[in-house]
């Protein structure tokens, strides 16, 4: 397993909060999303042989936010 954080920007309220975190927990190997808008960032637990770096901003940047 493998843990990436990245920045997100965009989030204004814990609904877009909620649609991030499910965003990421939808992906095939992740297994852990943690999505602060406090801290603009998300923290996220996937199997690498499962997905990727570049499919977990691409999913955040699908759902309207914008990854840093």
């Amino acid at each position: 397993m493998q843990t990436l954080t990245f920045a997100v920007q965009g989030m204004t309220c814990q609904g877009c909060v909620a649609n991030v975190t499910k965003v990421l927990t939808a992906l095939a190997g992740v297994s852990l999303a943690v999505v602060s808008k406090e801290e603009a960032q998300a923290t996220v637990t996937f199997d690498a042989t499962q997905t990727t770096e570049a499919v977990l901003k691409a999913a955040v940047e699908a759902a309207g936010f914008d990854v840093a």
